[in-house]
């Protein structure tokens, strides 16, 4: 029977042959399926500029159906439908410009990271291991911002050190 090659975009198949696919890759209905396809991923200022460019349907306005469909090179989108776009774009880009401006968790976690190494690396310059854990406890429980203990389901690597640290054995045998 031979091989056989199959389209994603046009949901069918035919005998793999050089001829075969490049008329096919050619065609109208592939270059429509395929556009159809990749029209389902655009993000809505896209979608909201190319529907204003475009006049209205007669045929959709009169009937509520036009013979095209998809492939209409005039807009199905009524003035309503293309209100709550706008809008929807502007809560988007409100939303957006508003988490830009704020500081995550009341100030950037590399921040808290770097002051907790500097830290750290001074407690454990000092050498003694006993007042390093207990000055760890204390400061462990006031450094933790709040909103990363509240997080569920974080992977082991990503929790908190539990209160008084992990306990680290120093081990100076070697062989």
């Amino acid at each position: 029977m031979g091989k056989r090659y199959y389209c994603d975009y046009c949901d069918r198949s035919f005998q793999d042959n050089m001829h075969n696919r490049k008329k096919h890759l050619n065609g109208v209905q592939h270059h429509r399926a395929k556009k159809a396809w990749f029209d389902q991923f655009r993000d809505s200022t896209a979608i909201l500029f190319d529907e204003q460019t475009k006049k209205p349907c007669r045929q959709f306005l009169q009937r509520g159906v036009c013979d095209f469909g998809a492939n209409c090179k005039f807009s199905h989108m009524s003035e309503e439908e293309q209100h709550r776009l706008r809008r929807r774009l502007e809560e988007e880009r409100q939303h957006q410009k508003d988490a830009e401006e704020r500081p995550v968790f009341g100030r950037h976690i590399n921040e808290w990271l770097q002051k907790r190494e500097k830290k750290q690396a001074a407690l454990c310059s000092k050498g003694d291991p006993t007042t390093t854990e207990d000055t760890e406890e204390a400061e462990t429980e006031h450094q933790i911002p709040q909103q990363l203990l509240s997080i569920p389901d974080l992977p082991p690597s990503l929790l908190p050190p539990p209160p008084g640290g992990w306990r680290v054995r120093v081990c100076s045998e070697w062989g």
